[in-house]
């Protein structure tokens, strides 16, 4: 906060590192209060709700690109925008869901994390929203139209999992239900509802507050990090600045795995996903056009119509992962493989920019081969389930 108020800016490194701790603590004070309502709740809007809070940091972060980009088109912002957000949505799939499942082998010697058949909620709404990012791709930019669709589909998502039951234990049947919350959150648990929820506020203007002050010298130091380096900025804000805007999130997943509950630790993470990948995605010609005065639209160049390819390709591929309802030790191996190959890659091309599209398609189409694959293989089994669960349906009926 003495950094904001004075104006201070000694260094583009520490500049990052004091605003990056400062986003980091505002994410986890979000938290806090999120958690805690998970006994008032159901449990699948309480992670849709703790899911939209932590990933403010990451909004504030790429909406200031996309403010910027409105506001001086056809300057570097527009590029910015767009690679932070891809690189978050990657990051989440190919190195948070991954971590959850080694994670949990190290701590209980589980050689998978498996999800209850009313996750298939989230299953559903996330194939939805990447089977639109396959229009987005097509139009070759992102529009107001896209965020009236994108906020839809979160809609609709919301709305399914609030009508859920409310359900104190993690994602499986077999977590233990008298597990308790950890940390400030379950001291905000023994406060009575009103005092809860006076904290709740309490906190969340606190977080949103910094969060606000800290986004815009944040963005602004990666770029001058990036220079001051000699590494592509692109690649920075891509890779090292979702980083911070992920962390809360990501250790958030990490405690719930400690504490015995990873399939409450792996559906936050889905919950993420489907909130940056609607969400996030629809936000940013909205901020866009506030920068610009008018409605404009987020222009895909050929580089970022390549990244968002791979974006889209990669979800496709964690939902195939997913379609048994489980996340296996081999197949977090080859979500986290195929991510570390296409970062590898970027800094190993990021002088070649042709060879780096080249490579990024590549990739693409590796991912969605990967899930064509998994798609054919489980829908025998899927149709099976589909109609069994349809006769039971009219049998109740």
């Amino acid at each position: 906060m003495y950094f904001r108020v004075d104006g201070l800016r000694p260094n583009p490194l520490l500049d990052a590192g004091v605003f990056g701790l400062a986003i980091l603590a505002a994410g986890f004070i979000l938290s806090w209060g999120a958690e805690a309502a998970e006994s008032r709740v159901s449990q699948g809007l309480m992670l849709a709700g703790l899911a939209l809070v932590t990933v403010l940091p990451e909004y504030a972060i790429d909406l200031y690109y996309a403010f910027q980009a409105g506001h001086a088109p056809g300057s570097e912002y527009v590029h910015y925008a767009a690679a932070n957000m891809t690189g978050a949505n990657r990051l989440l799939v190919g190195f948070a869901w991954p971590m959850i499942i080694f994670l949990n082998w190290w701590k209980r010697r589980g050689r998978s994390v498996d999800l209850m058949d009313s996750n298939r909620i989230e299953l559903f709404f996330l194939l939805l929203a990447s089977a639109y990012a396959f229009v987005i791709l097509f139009k070759n930019r992102i529009d107001i139209f896209d965020f009236v669709a994108l906020l839809a589909i979160f809609g609709g998502y919301l709305w399914t999992v609030a009508r859920l039951p409310k359900r104190k234990d993690g994602a499986t049947d077999d977590d233990d239900d008298d597990e308790p919350e950890l940390g400030p959150a379950a001291i905000l648990e023994t406060l009575g509802p009103r005092a809860q929820w006076v904290w709740t506020g309490a906190l969340t203007l606190i977080a949103g507050t910094i969060i606000l002050l800290s986004a815009q010298p944040f963005a602004e130091s990666m770029v001058n990090s990036g220079r001051a380096l000699g590494v592509d900025e692109f690649l920075l804000i891509q890779w090292v600045a979702p980083l911070t805007g992920e962390s809360p999130e990501i250790l958030l997943a990490i405690l719930f795995v400690l504490a015995g509950r990873p399939g409450t630790g792996l559906v936050a993470m889905i919950s993420d996903k489907i909130n940056q990948w609607t969400l996030l995605v629809g936000a940013l010609p909205v901020a866009m056009s506030v920068g610009a005065g008018s409605l404009v639209a987020l222009p895909l160049s050929a580089r970022q119509h390549e990244e968002f390819f791979l974006t889209a390709a990669q979800s496709l591929f964690g939902i195939s992962l997913l379609l048994r309802l489980r996340l296996t030790l081999g197949g977090a191996a080859l979500l986290l493989g195929l991510f570390g190959m296409q970062v590898t890659l970027a800094f190993m091309l990021q002088h070649n920019a042709a060879r780096e599209v080249a490579a990024l398609t590549i990739l693409a189409w590796v991912y969605l081969l990967l899930a064509g694959f998994l798609f054919v293989r489980e829908a025998p089994a899927l149709i099976k389930r589909w109609r069994s669960s349809s006769t039971s349906n009219r049998a109740v009926d």
